[in-house]
């Protein structure tokens, strides 16, 4: 599964448990509750960090088994031993940073053929700092008066449709203006004097094959001297690059994804002089990436996964994973009905080996976001790659990345989900309760954030049994909602998506008279309290409507 698609489909797991289930910690997140334990799987005793192998036990947090890939939201990955020794060995000595940075800049372009090599602060960090090295061309004065680009001449950024993603927002960081195009008349309408670079986001096919390839954008690009920035964050590093081979400028990585680096950097690698620019708009310089301050740990970190990386068996290491796979699926086939299939590693953006398991959720009486829940919320704690279910077939299914599975975790992998598919579970019966309120109307809905309050509204139609949808007032938007009312228990949800963002507005509460209230998810960004109460208006009855009389139509009265 891509990284854009996992952030698209986390929107929606606070109501389903969906892909990586987050209820334990959205629901003692709430606002007005206990902040003790809040966000952990049960309350801790107080009590001290206690370094060892129980470090974050010893506070409370209870860890994962990474079973779904190199997401941020679950510790990116685990540093090779190679990076951890070196990172410990870089923090007991000063270094100019400077210094450092062009010493490791050097050695990058050595072992990877580019022509220069940068750390930086995580991959959006550098995809910032690059873009501010595209307007400001290396000049300080500029540097240091970013974001506001008055007087600049370099101010837009080129990107095609299907680049917009959730992490372009570094881009805009810089106080940039994004030109959006679908089609290559677009794009060569859109270069002129004001475009300060080209950013193309690798994971989409489009990148490859489509009208907007990297090839076509770098032929049209080639005498314009404007550069072109790829995002391959959650790519396998190539050598030779094969980004660069196709035209791009700048390549920008993870250093904590596939590379297994400090999960703090980024690795950017292409034209020498342009990542000297870079570099200047970054920590420990003044200026708009002060904020994303780099260390000589994470400097020499870096270095030392990528040169892990080019002396890797990647070819032996890919055959460990299908071995912990086939382990699994031994282990959980002997559940009669229970079949699985093991996927290969293919391509470059998170590249893993994959196993599906499936079964019918009838014979099991179970489903596949069920186990997924069940596997994340009790211990030992395994995330996957989601539950989900085909209609076309009727199964259920769950699926389990291998790439950032430790030795051993096949063991506990298999047995966990053994165990739950082997136990036997009651058939559910689906009751619905009738709504025990009609909530059409207007609402007038005081939205509690953590630090500060919101006023939205709803406007409701007609109820249909327990269904009803309508319209949802947001902070900056009217939104479609929907929702179900099941006895006193309203649920409704609405999305809010711009600049390729997307917040879920996800309304749980109980009426009581002319009040329903409860915890408003939204999604990634944790939950708030919401209290909605009928509005006035939406009490009063319809008054007739009087139409006049006299004039008659338009162009008669004209």
């Amino acid at each position: 599964m891509k990284r854009r698609e996992v952030i698209k489909t986390l929107s929606a797991i606070p109501v389903a448990g969906g892909l990586m289930s987050l209820d334990p910690l959205m629901a003692s997140a709430t606002q007005k509750r206990t902040a003790k334990g809040a966000g952990l799987l049960s309350n801790p005793e107080e009590g001290a960090l206690a370094p060892g192998p129980q470090i974050f036990q010893s506070i409370g947090v209870e860890p994962l088994i990474n079973c779904m890939g190199t997401f941020t939201a679950i510790g990116g990955s685990i540093p090779l031993p190679e990076v951890q020794k070196a990172i410990e060995y870089a923090a007991l000595n000063y270094v100019y940073i400077d210094e450092l940075a062009m010493a490791v800049g050097k050695r990058l372009a050595d072992i990877t053929g580019a022509e220069w090599g940068m750390v930086s602060s995580g991959c959006a960090a550098g995809m910032k700092h690059v873009t501010v090295a595209c307007i400001t061309d290396g000049d300080p004065e500029k540097l240091v008066r970013v974001p506001d680009l008055t007087g600049f001449t370099k101010t837009e950024v080129i990107i095609p449709r299907y680049s917009r993603n959730q992490y372009d927002a570094a881009i805009r960081n810089a106080g940039v203006t994004m030109i959006e195009v679908q089609t290559m008349e677009e794009l060569k309408k859109a270069i002129n004097p004001r475009t300060a670079m080209v950013y193309l986001f690798a994971a989409p096919r489009d990148y490859s094959e489509g009208p907007l390839s990297i090839d076509n954008i770098s032929a049209v690009l080639k005498d314009t001297g404007i550069p072109i920035l790829v995002d391959a964050a959650a790519e396998v590093l190539t050598v030779p690059n094969i980004h660069l081979e196709r035209g791009a400028t700048i390549v920008a990585y993870s250093g904590g994804k596939a590379i297994r680096g400090p999960q703090g950097a980024g690795l950017l690698l292409g034209n020498r002089d342009l990542l000297f620019s870079t570099w200047q708009a970054s920590s420990p310089h003044h200026g708009p990436g002060r904020d994303n301050k780099i260390g000589r740990e994470e400097h020499i970190g870096m270095l030392a996964a990528v040169e892990a990386w080019v002396k890797t068996n990647h070819p032996e290491k890919e055959k460990r994973w299908i071995s912990w796979l086939e382990h699994i699926s031994k282990k959980v086939t002997t559940v009669k009905g229970v079949s699985t299939r093991i996927m290969e590693p293919q391509g470059v953006d998170n590249r893993s080996a994959r196993l599906t398991i499936s079964w019918n959720p009838n014979d099991l009486n179970i489903s596949g976001q069920e186990v997924s829940k069940e596997l994340v919320e009790t211990r030992p704690r395994i995330v996957l790659g989601g539950g989900r279910s085909n209609p076309m077939d009727g199964t259920t299914s769950i699926s389990i990345s291998a790439h950032m599975m430790q030795p051993g975790d096949e063991k506990t992998v298999a047995d966990r989900i053994h165990s739950i598919l082997s136990r036997q579970h009651e058939k559910k019966t689906v009751v619905i309760e009738p709504p025990a309120a009609d909530i059409s109307g207007q609402w007038d809905v005081s939205v509690e954030f953590y630090s500060g309050r919101g006023e939205h509204k709803l406007f409701l139609g007609k109820q249909e049994g327990n269904d009803i949808k309508g319209t949802h007032r947001s902070t900056f938007s009217l939104l479609d909602i929907s929702g179900r009312v099941e006895g006193k228990n309203v649920k409704l949800q609405s999305f809010y998506r711009e600049n390729a963002q997307s917040i879920p507005y996800i309304f749980d509460g109980n009426i009581e008279g002319d009040t329903f209230s409860g915890v408003l998810y939204l999604g990634e960004y944790r939950s708030a309290n919401f209290t909605a109460k009928r509005a006035e208006a939406g009490r009063r009855p319809m008054m007739p409507i009087s139409v006049p009389t006299h004039g008659g139509k338009k162009s008669d009265s004209w």
